[in-house]
Formats: C-alpha cells, structure tokens, sequence
C-alpha cells in the first residue's frame, strides 16, 4: 500500500492553523474544485485535506452535514497549534473565551423573549387580563341530542 503526500506551501498550513487557533472552529464546503475557501485565501481542497490530516491525530472533531464539514479544536489541538505557532499560553481560542453579557435594553425582563415589557400597566405581551373564573355554582349543561344511546351520528335518532 502506498500512501500519497498531498503538498502545500507552508504559508497555506500557517494561514489555516491560525485561523483555526483564532476561532476554535472552521468549516468547509465539500467542494474539492472550489478556489478559495470562504474564510482563508487558500484553496479548499487544502483546508479539508490538512484538517482531515488534524482529524486522524485527534486534534479536531469532524461533523458533517448538508455537504458541509464543521471542525472544532480538542484540547489536545490547542496544544498542538500553540506549539506548532508559538503562541504564549495566555492567548486561548474564541470557543474557550468567555464573552461579556449583552448590556440590558430598558423595560426588558432577561429570558422573557422578544418584545415583553415590565412597564405596561397590567398583563402581558397579550393585552390586558381576562378575568377567569368557571360557570356560575348551579350550571346544568343540557345536551339536545338525547342520550348516549339514542342518538345517532351527528344527532340523528335511529329509527325504529
């Protein structure tokens, strides 16, 4: 069996790893003819083969759908990348970089979805309540069909 190298410039492998490290996840259409990939000036077939390569060493878990690849970096990815760039230990990926809370919009409840208001006078994003209550305490419902037996389809008696 004989294996066959695929070869790259070394500034493809750099431009790709980094934006890797940067982001923490890349994907890429399973199109092998396209000329540059979407997020790297670098063909698309060398992304999908170097991050193929990362896959089978365990760097990167591999989903697929709807013709498209989604990597995400391992912890043992990010070591790898770190060493191989030579980034300090303090730089992290997006994926592990905590974000700062979007900043609360006046009059909104957080978690309470679009559009609801804690200022309005009485009820809700429905209008105001309606009062809820049952039927009156001596309420007899009557049917006009007769009884069970009786009736027939949709009210109809069976005649006899």
């Amino acid at each position: 069996r004989t294996s066959v190298t695929m070869l790259m410039p070394k500034k493809h492998i750099k431009a790709i790893y980094e934006f890797l490290f940067e982001q923490g996840v890349m994907c890429a259409s399973k199109d092998p003819h396209k000329k540059k990939h979407d997020d790297v000036p670098v063909p698309n077939i060398h992304v999908i083969k170097l991050l193929n390569s990362l896959k089978s060493r365990g760097f990167v878990v591999e989903t697929f759908s709807w013709q498209w690849a989604y990597w995400k970096l391992t912890d043992k990815g990010i070591e790898y990348l770190r060493s191989y760039l030579h980034i300090p230990s303090q730089v992290q990926p997006l994926t592990l970089v905590k974000s700062a809370a979007p900043p609360q919009l006046p009059g909104r409840m957080p978690g309470r979805g679009r559009g609801f208001r804690t200022d309005k006078p009485e009820g809700d994003y429905r209008g105001p309540k309606k009062p809820t209550g049952g039927a009156p305490a001596g309420y007899q419902p009557q049917f006009a069909g007769g009884d069970a037996a009786g009736s027939f389809g949709r009210g109809k008696r069976m005649e006899q």
